[in-house]
């Protein structure tokens, strides 16, 4: 049993309950697929790689990103998605009371943690927030617990009190390297790169805590962050992580450089759910297509730039000046936001139109 006292020195926490944090099994046949989406406010994720109520998809970024921030804006302004009408369950549930956010950092310093802390109290969010700290100087067990006590939380939030959770998680690499120095510290013989061998099966009992229960109208949606090694995404940390997750954004060293934030580069990230989370009913019927559209011609504008730096802008074609144009006024003015601005997934929609229309309706033949 696992009793904490609160790190405000404040007075003693009284239990309402004890649980176990390692969860309970949840039978595969009770579990219901993912849909209807849970917006973050950031252009890039809803519009691109819309997030699914009980879907997990992790935040690759790397030493030096702005994964903190990015976290942090997410606790900020995520949210249900406003809709009129009933959802399939017949019970409208877009209401912000029925939302709640458990965040877990793991292995932070003292200035990240001060970071969230007072970003969520002078925003307002510490009020929605379940907040667990691991500091890098608290002991390697803690960080081990850390996530078990977040996500213990959210189940009871999402199966108990019925309501759709957010779970974020940062810095799942800190978490791994706390399960190799367990395991080294027992001698167990090491796997890939020195972390043990069953660090995937370990991982699965974290990320596959997410999801939906038939006969609860809770969820819980996983959102780990995790600092690839060397920018590597072939490292044992995130290449075990894709296999069990449902897709991935990725934060872009390059794109950071150039002064663009949120540097989240949109061609190698996935929801693999966004299908189930997106059309009429729960977003806007244009979505998918918009989403299809923005993907091709952001790769065409990709290539037209890589053109453009062997042959010269002279020579390229009318459309491939077309495609650097766009590729110019996506970047700046789709994927860059600031911190504090929340955009809802009807704006972003709206804002993409708006940069497809520099191209004559032909060209838009993306489906």
């Amino acid at each position: 049993m696992v009793v904490l006292d609160g790190i405000d020195k404040g007075p003693k926490v009284l239990a309402e309950d004890y649980l176990d944090i390692n969860g309970s099994p949840i039978n595969p046949y009770s579990r219901e697929y993912p849909e209807e989406m849970i917006s973050t406010g950031i252009s890039a994720i809803d519009t691109m790689n819309s997030i699914a109520r009980g879907q997990k998809i992790p935040i690759f970024s790397a030493s030096g990103l702005p994964h903190n921030e990015i976290a942090a804006q997410i606790c900020r302004q995520a949210g249900l998605i406003q809709k009129q009408g009933v959802t399939n369950k017949g019970v409208h549930d877009g209401h912000e009371e029925n939302f709640s956010i458990v965040f877990g950092a793991m292995g932070v310093n003292y200035e990240t943690a001060r970071f969230f802390t007072r970003d969520f109290e002078e925003n307002g969010s510490l009020e929605r927030v379940t907040l667990f700290l691991n500091l890098a100087n608290d002991p390697t067990i803690e960080r081990i617990i850390t996530p078990r006590l977040a996500l213990t939380t959210a189940e009871y939030y999402a199966y108990q009190l019925e309501k759709h959770v957010l779970v974020i998680l940062t810095d799942l690499s800190a978490y791994c390297d706390a399960l190799r120095e367990v395991s080294a510290a027992r001698e167990e013989v090491p796997g890939r790169r020195g972390y043990p061998g069953y660090m995937y099966t370990d991982l699965s009992t974290i990320y596959e805590r997410a999801g939906r229960v038939k006969g609860r109208n809770g969820s819980i949606t996983q959102i780990p962050i995790l600092t690839m090694p060397n920018d590597d995404i072939t490292h044992p940390i995130p290449d075990l992580t894709g296999y069990i997750t449902e897709g991935q954004v990725f934060v872009d060293r390059a794109l950071d450089n150039r002064g663009i934030y949120p540097p989240i580069n949109v061609l190698p990230s996935l929801s693999r759910l966004m299908k189930s989370a997106i059309g009429e009913g729960m977003t806007r019927k244009d979505h998918g297509d918009v989403s299809n559209q923005l993907y091709a011609k952001y790769a065409i504008g990709r290539d037209a730039a890589a053109m453009k730096a062997v042959v010269g802008e002279e020579a390229l074609s009318a459309e491939d000046k077309l495609s650097l144009e766009f590729l110019e006024k996506f970047e700046r003015q789709f994927i860059s936001q600031g911190q504090y601005e929340s955009r809802t997934i009807y704006e972003s929609l709206d804002l993409a139109w708006a940069l497809l229309r520099i191209y004559p309706k032909e060209l838009l033949n993306q489906r």
